[in-house]
C-alpha cells in the first residue's frame, strides 16, 4: 500500500507566560509551548494515531531532528513532503508527554514567515499548528481509520487557515468573556492587515486601497 500525506490540525495553546517579553532563548527568539497533538482519540479528520506508533517516530523526531536543531516547519502547510526552507518561521527545540498528549517548546525564528508569526503571537492573534506526515491508514469502522506502524513523520507547521474548524491557537486568557462574532471577524481582518504591513515593511511590497 502506498503511503499518503497525512496532515492533521490541532489546538495550540501557548500559555500566558511564553509570550511574555522574558521568554526569549539565548538568540532573544520567542519561545512558545503548549500542546502540540493527541493520540489514541479520533481527530477532527476521523484518523486515529495509536500512542505507541506515535510515540516512536516521537522518539526519532527528538534523536534527529531536534538534537541536531533542525526541527524545522513552515507557516501555512505545503501539500508536500518537502520542507521548503523559504518559508521555515520555527524551530522545535523540545517535545514531550503528558499522559497521551505530546507538547512542545517552539523557537519562533527570525525569517520573514517567522517575524510574520511572531507579531501574529504578540498581537494575540489566533493560529493553528498542523502535523505533517507520511503512513498509511486501516479503515476500522464508523467511519474511522487507524494510521498505521510505517508513519514517518516530517514537521510540525503553523496554519493561519485551517481546514479542521476551530483549529486555531489562542493565547491564554487573550479573549475576554463578551467576545462575539463581530470581535472574531475584526480580529482577523486586523491578522490580514497586520501581515500586510509586515510585508511591506520588509519587502516593499506594499498595496493601496
Amino acid at each position: 500500500m502506498n503511503k499518503e500525506l497525512l496532515i492533521e490540525h490541532s489546538l495550540f495553546t501557548p500559555t500566558k507566560k511564553a509570550l511574555s517579553e522574558s521568554t526569549r532563548n539565548g538568540s532573544g527568539n520567542m519561545i512558545v509551548s503548549g500542546l502540540v497533538q493527541a493520540c489514541d482519540k479520533p481527530n477532527a479528520n476521523k484518523r486515529i494515531y495509536p500512542y505507541e506508533t506515535l510515540r516512536s517516530q516521537v522518539d526519532l523526531y527528538i534523536k534527529g531532528p531536534i538534537s541536531e536543531n533542525r526541527a524545522l516547519g513552515e507557516l501555512d502547510h505545503p501539500e508536500s513532503s518537502i520542507i521548503n526552507l523559504k518559508n521555515v518561521s520555527h524551530n522545535i527545540t523540545r517535545l514531550w508527554w503528558q499522559d497521551k498528549n505530546l507538547y512542545g517548546d517552539i523557537e519562533i525564528l527570525p525569517t520573514p514567515s517567522g517575524n510574520i508569526l511572531r507579531q501574529l503571537f504578540s498581537n494575540n492573534i489566533t493560529v493553528g499548528i498542523s502535523s505533517r506526515a507520511m503512513g498509511t491508514v486501516t479503515p476500522i469502522g464508523e467511519g474511522l481509520v487507524k494510521v498505521e506502524e510505517d508513519l514517518d513523520l516530517i514537521c510540525w507547521d503553523f496554519v493561519s487557515t485551517p481546514s479542521t474548524f476551530g483549529a486555531y491557537v489562542r493565547p491564554k486568557d487573550s479573549l475576554s468573556e463578551s467576545y462575539n462574532s463581530v470581535n472574531n471577524n475584526y480580529k482577523y481582518d486586523r491578522a490580514n492587515k497586520m501581515i500586510s504591513d509586515i510585508i511591506c515593511n520588509m519587502g516593499g511590497y506594499c498595496c493601496v486601497s
